[in-house]
């Protein structure tokens, strides 16, 4: 497929609502697996009989606590949409990233839009005019239409492929 092909039209944008929901449904496992550790430390503690770890947790200072929750915020992003090109909210939305010439993201732009997210408000930032986060624009991406997304992808391969018949025999 060529660049020069395929171009992002709105209607393959996913809509100020799914990226809202996108946002929700995304918070509920980085929170979860907090709590998940905290509870793990402190039942590790009675286990074992040595609270220090869960002390140590618990006595965190807000640098420490935002370090390990950006932390895992940017592995979350960064593992899910590297691997799936979707997160949990994507899934449940039927919605996906990719790059803006209709390609997978490459690593970098991963990377990008994962540290992106750091920046403060960058959660709301797609409730703008083009319904794009910064996170986004920063990548180089779009969030999409699954479904949309590949039946025109799909549509414009198979018209490429026309011209090829008979040319590999």
């Amino acid at each position: 497929m060529d660049e020069d092909t395929f171009k992002i039209t709105q209607d393959l944008l996913a809509s100020k609502g799914q990226r809202f929901l996108h946002h929700i449904i995304d918070s509920i496992p980085q929170y979860g697996f907090m709590y998940a550790l905290s509870y793990g430390f402190f039942y590790l503690g009675e286990f074992t009989g040595n609270y220090q770890l869960n002390d140590y947790w618990n006595n965190m200072s807000e640098i420490e606590d935002l370090i390990i929750s950006y932390l895992f915020m940017f592995m979350y992003y960064f593992l899910m949409e590297k691997y799936t090109s979707k997160t949990l909210g994507k899934y449940a939305t039927n919605t996906m990233v990719i790059s803006i010439d209709g390609r997978e993201p490459t690593t970098k732009q991963l990377v990008q839009r994962s540290f992106s997210r750091w920046i403060p408000f960058d959660a709301l930032s797609f409730l703008g005019t083009n319904g794009r986060g910064w996170h986004d624009s920063i990548a180089n991406c779009y969030v999409v239409k699954a479904d949309k997304f590949n039946e025109k992808k799909n549509a414009i391969i198979e018209l490429e492929q026309i011209g090829q018949i008979g040319e590999d025999a």
